[in-house]
């Protein structure tokens, strides 16, 4: 009998089941899609490689030979600034990766089965019922065969497939404008030492700073490329997706340099709308995980390391209960893992409102706060000795804002 049926076998999924594979737990992994399959969010946090390592999936990732990854470099025209992860001030693993998802998220798969999972693909979830006493899901398999799984839990780690927000009316509209990312893989024949291929590169358009880039570069010579922006900044590029892809990168000098040389090697893809919220986390016996529950903006490349997060919180929580432990899935699960999420929202919402922007290029940083600021943009966001992290965030990020606009207006 399955103890616990998980949905999906990306990131979130691999490492609860690993979680609980090693507990000793029956462990079901259903996948709708064949692995590997291409998926962005291919930056990963340094909170990320301290999570894969506590759950015994790092070393199988290390040993792919993925891009180190040590911060994030920031450039917007003739104005430049890095974060290197080592400078924090957060506990933890001060490195991580940048990764071709289908290589990574099938390494993350294939641990969880060597951990004692059961890991099936190209099966789809087509209804469940969390009405009884334990969840009812059913399922349909590549050749249609229809299956019905009564397990004692259900986790949700479907990303943006959401199945169990859509099955079970759980989506909530997100309050973040609408934007839209285009995206692709080239060949970036950049010159040695242009950049920093240990950093994830995010630009910004010089004239209108709403409108940002990524440029993330992998061991093979290649890089994931993509331009975020509003669906009306959007509006004003006409044609193909490649062409418009293009136009905003010429849009953005440094960049279009940059990429003088670049060849496509995958054709250009389009995400509009991605930001997502549930009315709830958990109910009887489900949670969901990662992109399932909210996802906020790609622009601090947190999905992964929310994923992994509330896998292991959801895992620990769960391990607890099926133990006989009295637990409140709300004051154990949701709360601690919004506590995060919140974090990277203030983030966000501090980016496009240009406070964040103005803190990252300051002149004359003070060094300590630099460092707290580090340990966010590393993903460790839980710390509660951080004051940037947590329901204080965002005021604080405002005022350290208000102060750098302050300073340098005094200094120029």
């Amino acid at each position: 009998m399955t103890d616990v049926l998980i949905i999906g076998a990306g990131p979130s999924g691999a490492v609860a089941s690993a979680f609980l594979a090693q507990k000793g737990y029956d462990v079901l992994v259903l996948e709708r899609q064949k692995f590997p399959r291409f998926s962005i969010g291919e930056s990963l946090l340094a909170n990320s490689a301290q999570i894969l390592s506590e759950v015994g999936m790092l070393d199988a990732v290390m040993q792919k030979s993925f891009q180190f990854k040590n911060g994030a470099a920031f450039v917007c025209g003739d104005m430049y600034t890095d974060f290197n992860f080592v400078d924090k001030v957060t506990e933890g693993y001060p490195f991580t990766f940048q990764v071709p998802r289908a290589e990574f998220d099938q390494v993350l798969a294939n641990e969880a089965a060597r951990f004692g999972a059961k890991v099936r693909y190209e099966v789809e979830i087509t209804a469940v019922d969390a009405s009884g006493e334990r969840p009812v899901v059913t399922s349909k398999t590549a050749d249609g065969t229809i299956e019905v799984h009564t397990p004692r839990f259900v986790l949700d780690g479907s990303g943006f497939g959401r199945t169990l927000p859509r099955l079970l009316d759980l989506e909530k509209p997100s309050d973040f404008p609408t934007r839209g990312a285009l995206f692709c893989h080239v060949k970036d024949n950049i010159v040695s030492g242009e950049f920093d291929r240990q950093k994830i590169r995010i630009g910004i358009n010089p004239t209108d700073r709403e409108i940002w880039s990524w440029l993330i570069p992998f061991s093979n010579g290649n890089c994931s490329l993509g331009i975020v922006a509003t669906k009306e900044q959007h509006a004003k590029y006409t044609g193909t997706n490649e062409e418009r892809l293009w136009g905003l990168i010429a849009a953005e000098p440094k960049l279009k340099e940059l990429l003088v040389n670049a060849l496509s090697v995958r054709p250009v893809g389009e995400i509009v709308g991605y930001a997502a919220n549930v009315k709830t986390l958990h109910g009887p016996g489900f949670a969901l995980l990662g992109n399932a529950a909210e996802f906020l903006d790609p622009v601090f490349s947190s999905g992964v390391t929310i994923a992994l997060y509330s896998a292991k919180l959801a895992a620990q929580t769960l391990d607890r209960q099926l133990r006989g432990e009295k637990v409140n899935w709300q004051s154990d699960f949701a709360e601690p893992l919004m506590f995060g999420v919140e974090t990277f929202r203030t983030f966000v919402n501090g980016w496009y409102d240009m406070s964040l922007q103005d803190v990252i290029f300051a002149k004359n940083k003070d060094p300590k706060i630099h460092r707290m600021i580090c340990s966010v943009l590393a993903g460790y966001v839980w710390d509660p000795a951080n004051p940037y992290n947590g329901p204080q965030s965002s005021r604080r990020l405002h005022t350290l804002a208000q102060m750098c606009r302050q300073r340098n207006h005094i200094g120029e």
